[in-house]
């Protein structure tokens, strides 16, 4: 149904804007006014245009952050005992553009006799499988507030682990930018003018000089296609990485790097554990959270895993078994959910499996983000220096000639 925004004159909303889902503008007039409110204008919420041309983008334009605000306040205020709809509407009244938008339409389906989980069920690109189904757990056993604190908690912690890596990655990306621009520059504008000279005297040049003469060569004469050819690699690989195939190799290749694949292994597990911990401390039954686990799971090696899992427990295997067949969890892993099957008590080690992989993660990322920085110097400072000592060797050597 489509959403509709209007300024609106009337005792209770004189002057505001606000939105309201009908079948045309028309429907959406009569019912405002059915609530003796005369919207001087309306106007449709378009949908995202990038999105509509593009599905493909949906899912990406989730702001996480913005998500797990939401959802907090949210709790904070239903805890307070202010209905559902007020709630929304005010949370609503906080945020501004798509995702403003969004809430006001999350607001008017609930108050048009919708459940919140089925209004958030509309709206994939800001709540995912995880995030619906807690919520329905919610509702059903009336801890709506408990719920929705747990999402935003789990928000949060989701959005940490992403930032740890982001931050990892950061530094290297400005450096190597850098080195490369700056390697360019001297290449192709100032070593081909120092140079001239040198080559018209006659003088043999050293061979670092000539090595660096040829690739500035290369780049000069050659520039447009080598750039080109690049920008052809990058865009092939990132369409082969949107395809199954090329995923499952660009996910394994992740998880076979030397410092950076044992970090997102232990991101990837932890994230799966605690959707799976927090699942069933709703009251949700270990195949259906392990379901929803990997609905979620942005690995397509570890959703496979997860699957797999639950096709053999579903089907009477044991938990422990069934994780070891998958070959790619770490024996402390298939260990604790092996235990924690026995003793009951999975979801607390799940915890505290999450827990300590967040800070192994953590400190790992620190360590790693340390060591790069003075080898990335290093390296630059390199760079750098062999294409000037190749620039100033045969200037030297000239002045010792004469």
């Amino acid at each position: 149904m489509p959403l509709y925004q209007f300024t609106a004159l009337g005792r209770e909303r004189s002057g505001t804007n606000s939105t309201i889902t009908a079948d045309s503008a028309r429907d959406a007039r009569e019912k405002l006014r059915a609530q003796g409110i005369f919207p001087e204008s309306i106007t449709e919420v378009k949908r995202s245009l990038v999105a509509g041309r593009f599905p493909w983008l949906k899912r990406r334009g989730r702001n996480g952050a913005q998500v797990a605000s939401a959802v907090r306040d949210l709790a904070t205020l239903m805890s307070t005992g202010i209905g559902l709809v007020e709630c929304l509407e005010t949370v609503a009244a906080q945020n501004t553009g798509r995702y403003g938008a969004a809430l006001h339409a999350l607001r008017e389906r609930v108050a048009g006799g919708s459940s919140l989980s089925e209004a958030m069920e509309e709206q994939p690109q800001y709540y995912d499988d995880l995030i619906v189904q807690m919520v329905r757990v919610g509702e059903n056993a009336g801890t709506l507030e408990t719920v929705l604190d747990r999402v935003s908690d789990f928000k949060d912690r989701s959005l940490q682990f992403k930032d740890r890596i982001t931050t990892a990655l950061v530094y290297p990306a400005i450096v190597i930018s850098l080195a490369t621009v700056v390697s360019i520059f001297l290449m192709t504008v100032v070593l081909p003018m120092l140079l001239e000279n040198l080559v018209a005297s006659g003088r043999p040049l050293p061979w670092p000089t000539r090595v660096l003469k040829s690739m500035s060569d290369l780049m000069t004469q050659q520039g447009w296609w080598i750039g080109g050819l690049a920008m052809t690699t990058v865009v092939m690989i990132v369409a082969m990485s949107r395809t199954g195939p090329g995923k499952r190799l660009w996910h394994r290749l992740i998880f076979s790097l030397p410092l950076l694949g044992p970090l997102s292994k232990k991101q990837e597990i932890a994230r799966s554990a605690v959707v799976i911990s927090t699942l069933m401390e709703n009251g949700i039954v270990f195949v259906e959270a392990i379901q929803t686990a990997s609905q979620t799971a942005k690995n397509i090696l570890l959703k496979e895993a997860l699957i797999s899992i639950r096709e053999r427990v579903q089907s009477g295997g044991d938990i422990g078994e069934a994780m070891a067949a998958a070959s790619i969890f770490p024996p402390l892993v298939v260990q604790i959910f092996l235990v924690g099957q026995q003793t009951g008590e999975l979801e607390r080690m799940l915890n505290r499996l999450a827990s300590g992989y967040e800070s192994q993660v953590s400190s790992a990322t620190a360590r790693l983000t340390a060591a790069l920085e003075p080898i990335l110097i290093v390296f630059l400072a390199i760079v750098v220096g062999f294409i000037l000592f190749a620039t100033i060797l045969p200037i030297l050597e000239a002045g010792n000639v004469l």
